[in-house]
C-alpha cells in the first residue's frame, strides 16, 4: 500500500511539473481577482457608510434609508459577481470550454424567459423602485390591504417587510401596487375626539390646542403644534373634533398614543363628560271613547 501511495505522489509531482504549477498560478490569480472585486465592493460599501454617517449628522432620514438600500443591493450583487467569475475561470483552467456553456445558458435563459416572465418583471420593477427612490430600507410602507410593515431588506427581485407582530413578508417587486409610504419626510398623527354636545365645544377645542402646543415643546418627534381644523361629524348626542399633529416620519403612531393619553388626563381634570347615547320616549295616555 505504501508503494501505491508513493506512485500516486510521483504521478502528482509529474503532473505539477508539466502543467500543474501553471494551473495553480492561474487559479491563484483568479482568487486574487475575486479578492480585488470584493475589496472594490467594500470600498463602495465604505463610501455608502460615509454618506450614511453624513446623513445621520445632517439629520436627513431619507438619505439614510437610501444609503442602506443601495448598500444591501450592492452586497448581493458583489456575491453573485464573484461566485460567477470564480466558477467560470476555474472551469476554463481545467480545460472546460465555457463558450458553449455560456451559449447553452443563454439559450436556456431564453427558453425559461417565456415561462419566467414574472422574474424579469420583478427585476425590472426593483430597478425602477431603486432609481425612482420610492422607498428604502427603514421605511414604513403599505402594499395593498395585506402588507404593512417596515422594510428590512430589498433586492432587485423581492422586498422584505416586518410587520408589528414580527412576521416577515416577502413581496416580489413586480407585484407591488397601491403603494403607500408612511415615513416620507414627515407624517401626521390623526386623532379624532368625540365630545358631548352638552359641553362647551369651543372650550374643548382650545384645550386640544393647548395640549398640542405643550407636546410640541416637550417632544422632539413633534415638528409643529397640533392643528384643530374643527368638527368633522355630528350625531344627536355628540360631535367629533379632528386633530392633526405634524411629526417625524414613522412617529405618527407613538405621537398619537401620547396625545390621546394627555387628552384623557386633561379631560378628567376639566370635568368634561363623556358623550352618552340619549333616547327620547313619549308616553302618551289614550282613553277609549265611551
Amino acid at each position: 500500500m505504501f508503494l501505491v501511495f508513493t506512485d500516486r505522489l510521483e504521478a502528482l509531482g509529474a503532473w505539477f511539473d508539466q502543467t500543474g504549477w501553471q494551473k495553480l498560478q492561474k487559479l491563484c490569480l483568479v482568487m486574487i481577482t475575486c479578492l480585488i472585486i470584493l475589496w472594490a465592493m467594500s470600498l463602495v460599501g465604505k463610501a455608502v457608510n460615509r454618506s450614511l454617517g453624513a446623513a445621520l449628522k445632517e439629520g436627513n432620514p431619507d438619505a439614510v434609508r437610501r444609503a442602506k438600500t443601495l448598500g444591501s443591493v450592492l452586497e448581493n450583487f458583489a456575491r453573485v459577481l464573484v461566485v460567477s467569475f470564480f466558477i467560470l475561470e476555474t472551469l476554463q483552467e481545467f480545460n472546460v470550454s465555457v463558450g458553449p456553456l455560456i451559449a447553452g445558458v443563454g439559450i436556456m435563459g431564453a427558453a425559461l424567459g417565456f415561462g419566467s416572465q414574472s422574474i424579469v418583471k420583478d427585476v425590472i420593477g426593483g430597478f425602477f423602485l431603486l432609481v425612482e427612490n420610492q422607498f428604502g430600507v427603514g421605511d414604513i410602507i403599505s402594499i395593498g390591504d395585506k402588507h404593512i410593515g417596515t422594510v428590512e431588506r430589498m433586492t432587485l427581485r423581492v422586498t422584505m417587510l416586518r410587520d408589528v407582530e414580527g412576521q416577515a413578508h416577502y413581496i416580489p417587486n413586480g407585484t407591488i401596487s397601491d403603494l403607500v409610504v408612511m415615513s416620507k419626510v414627515f407624517a401626521k398623527a390623526l386623532v379624532e375626539v368625540e365630545v358631548s354636545l352638552d359641553e362647551d365645544v369651543v372650550r374643548v377645542m382650545a384645550v386640544l390646542r393647548e395640549l398640542g402646543v405643550a407636546m410640541a415643546a416637550e417632544l422632539d418627534t413633534v415638528l409643529e403644534p397640533t392643528e384643530v381644523p374643527g368638527i368633522v361629524s355630528m350625531t344627536p348626542h355628540s360631535c367629533v373634533i379632528r386633530t392633526l399633529t405634524k411629526c417625524a416620519p414613522g412617529q405618527q403612531w407613538a405621537v398619537g398614543r401620547e396625545y390621546r393619553l394627555r387628552i384623557a388626563v386633561r379631560f378628567q381634570k376639566e370635568g368634561f363628560s363623556r358623550p352618552m347615547p340619549q333616547r327620547l320616549v313619549w308616553n302618551r295616555h289614550w282613553e277609549a271613547p265611551h
